[in-house]
């Protein structure tokens, strides 16, 4: 089941209030829309986009009023504003990273505790050539390394990428076992007992290099502070430093050149509460902004 990470506190920042319109740019479960559509009634609306086209078959099939849902990456935010005739909106929130149905339900390779094909894609059914098994075993050992090091912050990158050129000079590399079986010979056995698992940071570099994510945010927050409203909110949330990073001098940068001013003067980060109940929230960071 979906959980919205840090519910309350986006809805505190970014400001829903009655017949005002708002961009979801991550509809995911729609858990964060449904609360804005609760508040904005009965017309404000909200620009639902999601890049996943299985995630997005199933908010199309809930019908949810108000709601205008588009299957597509946010990194074409003023494209598809233009396109749906959306004007301008008074808050658009982005929630970044990985949803419950991928590591759960998708069998694409997200998760390192089930076996699956390496796929690792949001949307493969909209022809994304770029895969897991793809850059696995083709990519150069010293290509290999740096996404590792760089995307997933991966001391043992060179390690990593080294074996995994051994291994597949013997056979192609298909599976999440295979590549954990690769990665676990690669690190030392001190490693293997943090509390983190030893491929943890492999496998978000690997992802972040399929679905070109950080490229993704980095196009796409100019375009937001574009299509906002004056006095419009922009509410960002996080999963890993590297995209907490670029949010926070991103809007360092803007506020400088006194475009927007930032809300939130440290990342705003889940309650203990919610941390027990729903783990997913540790790790997460909201940020916010207003367009002067």
């Amino acid at each position: 089941m979906h959980i919205p990470v840090l519910l309350e506190e986006t809805m505190e920042y970014l400001l829903p209030l009655q017949d005002k319109n708002f961009i979801d740019c991550t509809l995911n479960g729609g858990g964060h829309t449904k609360e804005i559509l609760k508040r904005t009634g009965p017309k404000g609306k909200v620009l639902g986009i999601e890049v996943d086209p299985e995630i997005f078959k199933n908010i199309k099939n809930e019908r949810i009023k108000r709601l205008i849902a588009v299957n597509d990456s946010y990194s074409n935010l003023e494209k598809i504003v233009e396109k749906e005739k959306f004007g301008k909106a008074d808050g658009i929130l982005f929630d970044i990273g990985m949803s419950s149905y991928h590591i759960d339900s998708s069998e694409r390779g997200f998760s390192f505790l089930k076996d699956e094909p390496l796929l690792m894609s949001y949307n493969v059914e909209k022809g994304n050539r770029t895969t897991a098994y793809e850059i696995i075993n083709s990519y150069r050992e010293e290509d290999l390394a740096n996404v590792i090091y760089e995307y997933g912050e991966e001391r043992y990158s060179r390690r990593i990428a080294r074996n995994i050129i051994e291994r597949r000079r013997i056979k192609p590399i298909k599976t999440t076992f295979e590549l954990i079986s690769i990665i676990g010979d690669s690190v030392p056995s001190s490693y293997k007992r943090q509390k983190i698992h030893f491929a943890t940071r492999t496998f978000q570099a690997i992802r972040i290099e399929v679905n070109r994510e950080l490229d993704n945010f980095i196009d796409a927050l100019p375009q937001a502070i574009d299509v906002l409203a004056t006095g419009g909110r922009l509410v960002v949330i996080t999963f890993h430093s590297l995209e907490d990073r670029i949010a926070k001098m991103f809007f360092k940068e803007r506020q400088k050149n006194q475009e927007i001013r930032i809300l939130t003067k440290k990342p705003i980060i889940a309650s203990d509460e919610e941390m027990r109940n729903n783990p997913r929230s540790r790790s997460a960071k909201l940020r916010a902004i207003i367009k002067l």
